[in-house]
């Protein structure tokens, strides 16, 4: 999947490098096209590796990261800032002009890959 089945603005553009981050955090990351409906004939990214690491949404003021194991996950630098009330789940909301922290986001789809694998193994 490239930028031009992205939107071609800063959404896009922001999309592009998680999905760079996210392959060079884990290489072995597989990422499909899912959801995909005449309300989102894109569809959402999803990045799996033994299970969902996260999913990128775009929406009209911001791109949603979630983490589908993200409260289980350590985020000292509390990049988590969406979907905080769930016991499951937890997301990163990016807006126009926001930079993530690259270290601290690949820290995170790291753990998450070490916990689907760990979750893979109990079964």
């Amino acid at each position: 999947m490239g930028a031009s089945d992205e939107r071609d603005d800063w959404r896009g553009a922001t999309l592009s490098q998680v999905r760079k981050w996210v392959m060079e955090a884990d290489p072995d990351a597989v990422e499909e096209k899912k959801w995909v409906k005449p309300t989102n004939p894109e569809g959402v990214p999803v990045w799996s590796h033994n299970g969902i690491i996260c999913t990128g949404e775009i929406y009209k003021d911001h791109v949603k990261l979630t983490f589908a194991r993200g409260a289980s996950l350590k985020d000292p630098l509390h990049l988590f800032n969406s979907s905080l009330e769930g016991n499951r789940h937890r997301a990163i909301d990016v807006h126009e002009g926001e930079k993530m922290d690259e270290k601290a986001f690949k820290a995170l789809v790291r753990e998450a890959v070490a916990m689907n694998e760990a979750a893979s193994r109990r079964k």
